[in-house]
């Protein structure tokens, strides 16, 4: 049997240990990555809402993505799909996540026509609508650290991550590497645009991702939050 050519070989010792390689960068990056910072650990429970059901929603021991659609729901029919496509199909099947929609009492029957809208017949059990009057979504969003205001029907495009423990989580430094190498001024990230294919895309689904690598490690004993929780909320002040 004559030797194989050593371009077959080469190809062979490269196929063989690229694999090896790929995986020892990966390994040392498991444990060494940024937390999801805490923006605001203050975030108000949803104990004056109700979902038309006796499904009773709440936002402490899940992780939840929290909207607000305002008087007109049908008009964020953009903004649901992109929730739906882009962040509520990939992280249904982790155990506590949900969407949660807030909407002012008597948008019920839109609420059911976008949820039509979006719906493709999949398993949507993890996405609630519920209502309240103006006075509580108010406060509610006021619990939130946001830049923005609800709009006047009670709406926004910004969507929230909040983690188990009732606390807001985002980035108080958003800026890119070279943006940081310029010192340009600090922009924090505390909501995302849910109209933005990108920000949710390239921002949202990673911070959610780094959200549930937290807690499986806190299952493991692996993770302490106590002295970083601290620390994000004086850096904010």
């Amino acid at each position: 049997m004559g030797k194989m050519p050593k371009k077959t070989v080469a190809v062979l010792i490269i196929l063989f240990f690229l694999p090896v390689v790929f995986l020892l960068f990966l390994y040392p990056a498991k444990h060494n990555y940024d937390p999801l910072q805490i923006v605001d650990n203050e975030v108000a429970e949803l104990q004056f809402f109700n979902t038309g059901t006796q499904d009773q929603v709440k936002l402490e021991d899940q992780i939840t993505i929290l909207g607000f659609f305002g008087n007109n729901p049908l008009n964020y029919a953009t903004a649901a799909s992109n929730l739906k496509e882009l962040v509520y199909d990939k992280f249904k099947g982790f155990k506590g996540f949900q969407i949660v929609i807030l909407l002012p009492n008597g948008t019920e029957a839109q609420a059911k026509a976008l949820h039509d809208e979006i719906n493709n017949y999949e398993d949507m059990r993890f996405w609630y609508y519920t209502y309240g009057t103006p006075n509580d979504i108010q406060a509610v969003f006021n619990s939130l650290d946001n830049k923005l205001d609800l709009d006047s029907d009670l709406s926004s495009p910004e969507v929230f991550i909040i983690d188990k423990d009732l606390a807001q989580r985002g980035r108080l430094d958003d800026r890119t590497e070279r943006e940081m190498e310029k010192n340009a001024p600090i922009v924090p990230l505390y909501s995302y645009d849910c109209i933005e294919v990108a920000e949710i895309k390239n921002k949202m689904n990673d911070d959610i991702r780094i959200l549930f690598t937290e807690y499986r490690q806190k299952r493991k004993g692996d993770f302490d939050s106590s002295t970083r929780r601290g620390n994000n909320i004086k850096a904010k002040d």
